[in-house]
């Protein structure tokens, strides 16, 4: 859960490779940031997937207004090949949440939330995907407030934002960490936490290819909702409260192909359920 990106997308390319795949991001357009930022996604009505002892499949069908933003090549004779990556789980009382995204081979097409409410017998998505977007670190403050932190990726990650519930994951509003004054908005959320219901730090990754100094840290007095700029500089700075470790992780299973969800009990970890890698491809 704590990783960042950067790094769990490279660790990701190593299992992608094992499951015959490599993931990379290079969308070539993107929605206006002002349009994305403004965005609310609540909850729809998700179709439930059954846990029936088996890698469970999440639905995805790819349009061909998907083919076309993503500049891919597919067909009925050569299909595209999509894949399902989950970067992270947590808990708010009873509902599991499980944040990750849709890619092929090329570009990421869509993020993806999934939750489960009886201990992971049944799941459904309690927000609607975003396009050309990842998520990765989730944070509950207790059963109601909680984030997920995520960025588009075109053609490098850029306007990093958080998605925050005030309802223990039932509704998510996104938040840009960046203004729209801003003219650098590149970078991803490499790590953050929050200190109470109000304060929260966070820190960004701009690259190695960077303008100015790679990192920088903001401040949040508002529980997430915007953002203060407070420093840059050349080596990650620290927050002022580390996250703390989560009881929940998502566990890559190379022989099933799949994502296992997994729940700390004592010194064991207890699976609630179990994704495939692979969902229906883009024709």
């Amino acid at each position: 859960m704590q990783r960042a990106r950067v790094a769990f997308r490279i660790g990701s390319s190593l299992i992608l490779a094992a499951f015959g795949a490599l993931a990379q991001d290079q969308p070539p357009v993107s929605i206006p940031p002002a349009q994305q930022q403004a965005a609310t996604v609540t909850e729809s009505a998700p179709v439930t997937i059954e846990n029936r002892g088996k890698p469970m499949e999440v639905p995805f069908a790819c349009s061909a207004d998907d083919v076309q933003w993503g500049g891919l090549s597919c067909s009925d004779d050569q299909p595209c090949p999509v894949f399902l990556e989950l970067a992270a789980a947590d808990a708010a009382g009873s509902r599991v949440v499980v944040s990750g995204n849709f890619h092929t081979e090329a570009v990421t097409l869509y993020s993806v939330v999934l939750a489960s409410d009886d201990g992971g017998h049944t799941w459904t998505e309690p927000q609607q995907r975003i396009r050309g977007a990842a998520l990765d670190r989730i944070l509950f403050l207790d059963d109601k407030l909680g984030w997920i932190s995520g960025e588009e990726l075109f053609p490098i990650p850029q306007n990093p934002f958080l998605l925050v519930t005030e309802d223990g994951g039932k509704t998510w509003s996104r938040r840009p960490v960046i203004n729209d004054a801003a003219e650098d908005r590149f970078g991803i959320v490499q790590q953050f936490s929050f200190a109470d219901k109000d304060t929260g730090s966070l820190i960004l990754d701009r690259g190695e290819a960077a303008v100015t100094d790679r990192y920088a840290l903001y401040e949040s007095l508002t529980g997430g909702q915007s953002w203060n700029f407070v420093q840059e500089s050349d080596k990650p700075p620290k927050l002022k409260q580390a996250p703390p470790p989560s009881q929940w992780r998502v566990r890559v299973d190379a022989p099933t192909h799949s994502y296992h969800v997994e729940h700390r009990v004592g010194e064991r970890w207890t699976g609630v359920g179990a994704f495939a890698v692979k969902v229906d491809p883009c024709k």
